[in-house]
């Protein structure tokens, strides 16, 4: 893959994660606890861990491996959080999952679904892949925002899908496939032609919610 791999929206740009953004990013981790940790993946009997070193070199050799591709998210070059591409499956399926976490101070500027098209349109060009996928908790309201805005279709509701801040919790998945982006995630939403109603929950999912 590309090791000069970035992309950038007016203020909003995304880069590769390095090492030496550790230090930065555990700042805003430990600076914004209350904010994240109802969306923070955990492990089933586990501490959470900010060695941030670590866990950087750990993204960087899923990046090597082909597996994910960790980016940096900055605001007028300012580090406001990280978004993720996991999980990446090649072959018949082609397919990513999208995983992100902003600053509280960053929050509602539009920057999360700005890097998130930004990542989705590497993703289909850059990456080749073929679908996306976001999973977000029922409780997450700005994350399902994001969705709408962006137009990503719903597909269902993920019981106990995802170890979230100490417990399995439920997730409801979105997704875009190549064919529903033409002319890309990013120009579609600037153009007010992303379908917000494509993003809408089944009310009997929301009940089970």
């Amino acid at each position: 893959m590309d090791q000069q791999i970035t992309s950038r929206h007016g203020d909003v740009s995304l880069r590769l994660v390095k090492v030496k953004d550790a230090r930065t990013l555990q700042h805003e981790l430990l600076s914004n606890r209350a904010w994240l940790r109802p969306w923070e993946a955990t492990v089933p009997g586990g501490s959470i861990s900010f060695d941030m070193r670590l866990g950087i070199r750990r993204l960087l050799q899923q990046y090597r491996d082909g597996s994910g591709v960790p980016f940096v998210v900055e605001s007028d070059g300012e580090v406001c959080g990280q978004l993720n591409i996991w999980g990446i499956a090649r072959g018949s399926l082609n397919s990513a999952t999208i995983g992100y976490w902003v600053a509280e101070r960053f929050a509602g500027r539009g920057i999360t679904p700005t890097a998130v098209a930004l990542a989705t349109d590497i993703a289909f060009t850059q990456l080749r892949l073929h679908r996306m996928e976001i999973c977000i908790r029922p409780e997450n309201g700005p994350s399902l925002r994001v969705v709408e805005k962006l137009g990503f279709r719903y597909e269902g509701l993920r019981r106990h899908y995802i170890h979230i801040d100490g417990d399995w919790r439920d997730h409801y998945s979105f997704a875009l496939t190549t064919e529903d982006v033409p002319q890309g995630v990013l120009s579609r939403w600037l153009q007010g032609a992303a379908p917000e109603s494509a993003a809408a929950i089944p009310p009997a999912d929301r009940l089970r919610s």
